[in-house]
């Protein structure tokens, strides 16, 4: 036989050993069901609330939009191309996925080639038998090695089943990453507003204020106020004019906050005030309870880690049984170089070897009831995280109906702080009350303005609270198939 054909027998001949085990191959373990949950059939705080029907049930995949401002739009587009957050989770996403196929890897044989020289002499020869002595030895080889372990209990199987789930699962958190990201950008987007607008509020009200002053200042040279009137008036405008400045200290970390989020410097990043903040809370389909399930990423991480931690009960069960290698060796050895590559000088070995644990001193048992424990947390933490999402439904939904309710109030405080103020400023002027019930009625107007647009400001939060709580537009079909998470 030439050498070139018996070294391409060498994987045939692998093959042919171990085809028969492999038809009644198993992966041991439990094979996995996804745990059920307990599904209301509808959100409670719903009742009640007229929510207006879209067209479309479902959210749009670029959420933001429906609150249309073109600023807040570009600054989404930023968050997801640059928000460095994201970018880890994307790269721990590659990681996962580059998991699974190194697992995939082991359902195929190794090869290694390896070529040595040695050159050796004989000294014990020369000692005993000094006229046979030779000088010193050549060997020169060259070796081919494959080895190969089927997958007869499913070990790899498992693996490979744990890997692919773990990248799914990793997929779902760089999704839940970037939503919780853009969901962030757009509260600490809508809190900059709501600055700016209270930061204007305070800006007008410095401006009646310091008009306040140079009355009372009149009336006092006039000799129809006292002086203490005028030291009222003016404590109240410097005190208004520090609170009016407070707010650049809370507006410069805000904006520093986005700067992070977006992926820029903080000094090179800068939003310009807006001349007001009447942004409309816009609609939000809810749907149904069982959606949720479907549309969550946090849920599909959390689901996708059982499913991983349900395969590695598979894996550590198949340790109890034995291993069985296959391995084969091929090559050549001489003495001389000149003919070394040449039939009289082949070498070969091919032969199985199999390996059972007898005794470990219950290490198989222990990795067993590990693995079974670390999927019983899994499925809990899957559980708990539904729970966790029709908590944040329903709080949103609670926050969303009652603060609408609430604002209506408020606006018609307002309409009567202002219309209070309006006369109290009158009867001043006529001498009938004092200053003191001025600045009364005065700072009951600001703290009602400020109520006011701090609800809105609430509303909008919770409005995209809501909107993170059913997962942004997402869905389960979006995360990888096997297929998907097995290429490069």
């Amino acid at each position: 036989m030439k050498a070139r054909h018996a070294k391409s027998l060498l994987p045939a001949a692998l093959l042919v050993t171990v085809g028969p085990l492999l038809l009644t191959a198993c992966a041991v373990g439990p094979d996995y069901v996804k745990p059920k949950t307990d599904t209301p059939d509808a959100f409670k705080e719903t009742a009640g609330w007229k929510v207006a029907q879209p067209a479309d049930t479902r959210l749009p995949s670029k959420w933001w939009e429906i609150y249309n401002d073109p600023l807040l739009n570009d600054l989404e587009e930023q968050l997801n191309a640059a928000n460095q957050t994201i970018a880890q989770a994307e790269a721990q996403y590659r990681q996962s996925r580059a998991a699974v196929r190194g697992a995939q890897a082991s359902y195929y044989p190794t090869a290694s080639a390896a070529a040595s020289h040695t050159r050796a002499g004989n000294p014990v020869a020369k000692t005993v038998t000094p006229l046979a002595a030779s000088g010193p030895t050549d060997t020169n080889t060259l070796t081919i090695d494959v080895g190969w372990e089927p997958d007869l209990w499913g070990r790899v199987r498992r693996t490979v089943e744990a890997n692919k789930a773990g990248a799914q699962a990793s997929a779902a958190d760089l999704q839940a990453t970037r939503l919780l990201a853009q969901a962030q950008l757009a509260q600490d987007y809508f809190q900059l507003r709501d600055l700016d607008a209270e930061r204007r509020l305070y800006d007008k009200t410095v401006e009646g204020y310091s008009k306040s002053l140079e009355l009372t200042r009149n009336q006092y040279k006039a000799g129809t106020v006292s002086k203490e009137n005028v030291v009222l008036a003016e404590t109240q405008l410097r005190t208004t004019e520090a609170q009016a400045i407070d707010f650049d200290v809370q507006r410069a970390q805000m904006e520093h906050a986005i700067a992070l989020l977006v992926g820029k410097p903080a000094p090179v990043f800068s939003i310009k005030p807006t001349p007001s903040f009447d942004t409309a809370v816009p609609a939000i389909p809810v749907g149904v309870p069982s959606t949720l399930l479907e549309r969550r990423p946090d849920i599909a991480n959390a689901e996708r880690l059982a499913a991983a931690a349900n395969a590695k009960v598979g894996l550590a069960d198949s340790a109890w049984y034995p291993n069985l290698t296959l391995s084969a060796q091929g090559g050549y050895q001489s003495s001389s170089f000149a003919n070394w590559i040449s039939a009289p000088n082949r070498l070969w070995s091919i032969g199985p070897s199999i390996a059972q644990t007898l005794f470990d001193g219950g290490a198989l048992r222990a990795a067993s009831d590990q693995a079974r424990a670390s999927y019983d947390a899994s499925v809990a933490n899957y559980r708990q995280t539904v729970l966790a999402g029709f908590q944040e439904v329903e709080d949103n939904i609670a926050a969303l109906r009652i603060l609408e309710q609430e604002m209506d109030k408020q606006r018609e405080a307002v309409e009567l702080s202002r219309h209070s103020v309006e006369l109290t400023r009158n009867q001043y002027k006529a001498g009938v009350v004092a200053y003191l019930d001025v600045i009364t009625v005065e700072t009951t107007a600001l703290s009602n303005e400020r109520a006011l647009v701090d609800l809105l400001n609430r509303r909008l939060s919770a409005s995209v609270l809501l909107i993170k709580a059913l997962g942004g537009g997402w869905d389960v079909s979006q995360l990888p198939d096997n297929e998907a998470v097995s290429k490069r």
